[in-house]
């Protein structure tokens, strides 16, 4: 059996995120909160979950704002060192449908050793213009892994193996803000993770409040997915070896 808990990664998310820690909660999972340095108005909210649920919520609370993948593995580490196997990532803006927890946990004890990734089911709330760019992000990282293993990579509603993640931030650096989710996925893929892919709700957001910045973030994912594609270039023969093996 796996030891999981939840990492949230909170920046300005003060509306929306005392309705998300309840509904992990009532799933039966601790979570860990980070805080990317929100202002005092969130991390007052933040400090009133832990003070009311201090066996259940834990914090960690960066100095200043550093992005959500600088966020996500400061509560993988923290998460490592209370002794977690894995964690579930989930985002604090109420996007992500809490009620699925069991069935990453579930997926997660069948197959310990696999990312499980959240494939959303969008509803009317998605922006079209989110919609069409995702799809574009889609083409980059089946060429990257030559496979359609990864059905959605910018989703940020996963399960990993603590112990695999670790492995790979000792040896290569990851997107630190909005490529982050992508990045990370596509690295594990090469290190040798499985995938496992579960559809699952989402909204947008619950809060009104998106921290993707037009431009600065498309620069950022446009230089990862450029990265990417000569990393892969540099994997082909073993990543050609991995399609045949499974042909």
């Amino acid at each position: 059996m796996i030891k999981c808990c939840v990492v949230i990664p909170v920046y300005d998310h003060e509306h929306a995120i005392t309705a998300v820690v309840e509904g992990v909660i009532a799933q039966g999972l601790p979570c860990i909160l980070v805080d990317d340095g929100s202002a005092s108005s969130c991390a007052a909210v933040l400090d009133t979950l832990v003070a009311a649920r201090p066996h259940q919520v834990g914090l960690v609370r960066l100095a200043h704002n550093q992005g959500k993948g600088v966020a996500v593995l400061a509560g993988f580490q923290r998460a490592m060192e209370q002794g977690y196997t894995h964690a579930v990532q989930i985002d604090a803006d109420g996007q992500h449908c809490v009620t699925d927890l069991p069935k990453f946990i579930a997926l997660a004890n069948q197959h310990p050793e696999a990312v499980i990734v959240g494939c959303p089911i969008f509803d009317a709330s998605v922006p079209k213009s989110r919609l069409y760019a995702r799809y574009l992000t889609h083409v980059f990282v089946w060429i990257n892994t030559l496979s359609f293993e990864i059905r959605d990579s910018m989703c940020g509603y996963r399960l990993y193996p603590l112990n695999a993640v670790m492995q790979l931030t000792r040896t290569q650096r990851i997107g630190r803000r909005m490529n982050f989710d992508t990045d990370i996925l596509v690295r594990l893929v090469w290190q040798g993770s499985g995938v496992v892919n579960l559809p699952t709700p989402v909204t947008y957001p619950s809060d009104g409040v998106s921290h993707f910045r037009l431009v600065m973030d498309n620069v950022l994912i446009t230089r990862m997915h450029t990265i990417l594609f000569f990393g892969m270039l540099r994997r082909l023969p073993g990543l050609l070896t991995k399609k045949l093996g499974k042909s």
